[in-house]
């Protein structure tokens, strides 16, 4: 592993602070999914990178790079993720979410639109394998605070490089799954945000996030950041 086998570098927006990430519109999108950072689609796109710790302590030889784009349809994340052992899931899935997800290697997407209401978030789990698991948080619904039934739409790809250990994720999100009922996105408007890393096994499983949750759970909604939508 090299940390020289780095992805080509996106043009980072200039970010109010560490606490909003901002992306821009693009007006369309292509049709395929490839997780390719060099893509014409990406190339230009706001980024962010972390390599840190859920208590916000450096991990090494884990920076994990978020880049951002919307179109009036979706939401688009790519994740480039270095890595240096992988916990993958036997036997993986590709036709049917995946209960648990998260005790293996994955990136996570934390979002929620309601701003007066932080407890109310989705959650969006892939694993470098292309399993998948997506989730209605509702940490005030009692007896069903996670919703695994529920079905986002979203469209994914991941794809492993093992000679630069690194993995790509790119996915892509439909408005209508997180945004407000009947109200079409717009710049300017803004989402919580949290975005995770999740790689190897116990005892040396790593924990990486954007934003710091200082907890053992990634579900603590007063440490997330902030989404801002942009032109």
């Amino acid at each position: 592993m090299a940390a020289s086998s780095s992805p080509a570098a996106a043009q980072p927006l200039p970010q109010a602070d560490t606490f909003t990430i901002t992306i821009t519109r693009a007006a369309r999108a292509p049709k395929a999914i490839t997780a390719d950072p060099s893509a014409a689609f990406w190339k230009d796109a706001p980024s962010v990178a972390t390599s840190h710790d859920r208590y916000g302590k450096p991990v090494p030889d884990a920076r994990t790079e978020i880049r951002g784009r919307w179109t009036a349809s979706r939401l688009h994340f790519l994740f480039t993720s270095q890595f240096e052992k992988m916990k993958l899931k036997p036997g993986p899935s590709k036709t049917k979410e995946t209960w648990g997800l998260w005790e293996f290697d994955v990136v996570e997407v934390f979002i929620g639109c309601d701003l007066a209401n932080i407890k109310r978030h989705k959650e969006f789990d892939i694993s470098p394998l292309g399993e998948w698991v997506d989730l209605d948080v509702d940490l005030d619904r009692q007896g069903l605070e996670v919703d695994w039934r529920w079905d986002s739409g979203m469209e994914w790809h991941a794809r492993i490089d093992e000679s630069a250990r690194l993995w790509y994720c790119e996915v892509r999100i439909p408005w209508k799954s997180i945004a407000r009922p009947g109200r079409a996105v717009k710049a300017g408007d803004e989402f919580w945000l949290n975005l995770y890393r999740i790689e190897g096994a116990e005892p040396d499983r790593r924990y990486i996030t954007w934003r710091p949750v200082h907890s053992p759970s990634f579900h603590t909604p007063s440490a997330f950041g902030r989404l801002k939508l942009a032109e």
